[in-house]
């Protein structure tokens, strides 16, 4: 397969990824791209490149810093997504307390209550965009809340958000000098937000996870404060991203297999094993990246030490070594290891989070909309390589009858 041949296929990677993963994956499985990086498709190679000491974060912060330090020093560059241990260790344990699996699911019945309201919103006209009426509003203002972000200011949070997305995909390409400067315009923006709301929290602290982050920055040097809005910036960023495009990834996925969505309504204790099908079927980030440390030898290919490793996870997860027939959509999938959240050091925080929030939202949108069907047989998918998701999802449906009580109390 040709260096260029990552370039080629990119314009159709947004739509459906997966035969060019299938090809990659089948011919040249490590893949050293003439845009200078290298990819990895196999599921074996990305799980041992996400735990293996030899790849690691350090390299991107200084990327990501000379494309982004002029406009915010404080942003993702300075949180723990682009640290290496000991500074990621450090950063990932004041930060891991508020997103164990028992916090978590302490917070189920007030989820539940969020998906509740915004159902009530549509319920009654028997249309609605998934996206824009659920998938984006629920964890936004879960994860706002959480931080003490303002409801009035959630509109912009996600608009920063997207640009910041957008423009990850643009750094290192011959392309894409607009999206840069929208990313760096959206990545200033959130940071000079989030330093007006660390100074207000300063002069009167509250009990959210903010005013918790500034406490342990201020009982020693744990945290320094670009640490601290750059760890913001990363939980307002991707603490909403993950899970929208899991529930539009996920019930367009269910939507297009309807004997799987008809099993999950007749079996709604198949929730938790049909969010992690969802999670590997389609995952919301498709991609990851690493740089070597020392020279590491793969697939009969020599990687040297400071070349950038691109983890494409949306091919490991379809990878037929290890999953069997992996572009069937099971919801029962029993040996379902995904890394749809990562692997290693670096496994996605929120995990516990995305997951409740999806299970919790898909079960109430089988128990009270009937009939769900597309109405673009097509939606259109966001302009980003790195997080796959969707613009809109526009569905049709009636009303069934209201339930407040999760027809599952917790999945296994």
């Amino acid at each position: 397969m040709s260096a260029n041949v990552f370039e080629r296929f990119l314009p159709g990677l947004r739509a459906d990824p997966y035969p060019y993963y299938h090809r990659l994956r089948a011919h040249d499985p490590v893949h050293e791209s003439g845009l200078g990086f290298w990819l990895l498709t196999r599921y074996e190679d990305c799980v041992l490149a996400l735990r293996d000491p030899r790849f690691g974060r350090a390299g991107f912060e200084a990327l990501l810093e000379s494309v982004y330090a002029s406009a915010a020093p404080e942003g993702l560059a300075a949180s723990m997504l682009f640290r290496d241990p000991p500074d990621h260790t450090r950063l990932r344990a004041l930060v891991s307390r508020a997103f164990t699996p028992s916090v978590v699911e302490g917070m189920r019945r007030h989820i539940r209550g969020i998906v509740d309201g915004l159902l009530d919103r549509v319920e009654d006209k028997g249309r609605m965009d998934v996206i824009a009426d659920l998938a984006y509003p629920l964890p936004v203002q879960v994860i706002c809340e959480m931080l003490g972000v303002p409801v009035a200011d959630q509109e912009a949070i996600r608009e920063w958000s997207a640009d910041l997305g957008r423009s990850l995909d643009a750094i290192g390409l011959r392309t894409g000098a607009a999206v840069l400067e929208r990313g760096r315009a959206g990545q200033r923006a959130m940071c000079d937000y989030l330093g007006r709301l660390v100074a207000e929290r300063r002069r009167r602290p509250r009990g959210d996870l903010l005013s918790l982050l500034i406490a342990a920055e201020e009982a020693g040097d744990r945290l320094s404060e670009a640490e601290v809005i750059g760890t913001c910036v990363l939980l307002l960023f991707a603490g909403h991203d993950t899970t929208m495009n899991l529930l539009g990834n996920g019930l367009l996925a269910l939507l297009r297999a309807p004997d799987q969505l008809r099993r999950l309504r007749a079996e709604p204790g198949l929730i938790a094993s049909a969010v992690e099908e969802l999670l590997r079927y389609d995952a919301p980030v498709q991609r990851t990246g690493r740089f070597t440390r020392a020279p590491v030898e793969m697939g009969g290919r020599l990687i040297p030490p400071g070349a950038i490793v691109v983890v494409v996870i949306g091919a490991a997860n379809r990878d037929p070594a290890q999953f069997a027939e992996p572009d069937r959509l099971d919801i029962a999938r029993s040996d379902n290891r995904h890394i749809a959240f990562g692997f290693g050091i670096h496994y996605c925080l929120g995990a516990p989070l995305a997951r409740v929030e999806a299970q919790i939202a898909l079960d109430a949108l089988l128990a009270r909309l009937g009939d769900l069907a597309l109405v673009d047989a097509e939606p259109e998918w966001r302009e980003s390589q790195v997080l796959r998701g969707l613009k809109g999802l526009p569905v049709t449906f009636t009303p069934r009858a209201r339930r407040r009580t999760p027809r599952v109390r917790r999945p296994a």
